[in-house]
């Protein structure tokens, strides 16, 4: 696997998203309500709210996998990773033809993961 790709601002990101105390808790409705709401304006079967720490990206919550067999990935293999290097949305219209996705196993394997659309969650300070 490549190593993960990071923003020029990662020691700031990362600093913020471990103050927000988010990482690791219970589910909320507030973020399953997000991620359902997001699944419906975008018409796609699966949405998620997830969070990309150092070297996972981890799921607050998901929409449309109710048998999630995971609540974190390998940052490495993250979508999000590199929705995180740009400063709006990021899409992948088909990830099976893009030399960055086409051997991630979320492309290749049992989800057959096709299109991504996804955009950093930014706080302010």
């Amino acid at each position: 696997m490549p190593p993960a790709l990071s923003p020029a601002d990662e020691s700031h990101r990362l600093a913020t998203l471990h103050a927000a105390g988010i990482l690791d808790t219970a589910p909320e409705e507030s973020f399953n309500t997000i991620a359902q709401c997001a699944a419906q304006l975008t018409g796609c079967a699966i949405a998620a709210v997830s969070l990309v720490d150092a070297d996972r990206e981890w799921f607050k919550a998901v929409h449309g996998w109710d048998d999630l067999p995971v609540r974190e990935i390998p940052r490495a293999i993250s979508f999000c990773n590199h929705a995180l290097l740009t400063d709006g949305l990021f899409e992948v219209p088909d990830a099976s033809r893009d030399p960055r996705f086409a051997n991630n196993p979320f492309v290749t394997g049992m989800l057959h993961v096709r299109a991504y659309a996804g955009e950093p969650l930014r706080v302010d300070g």
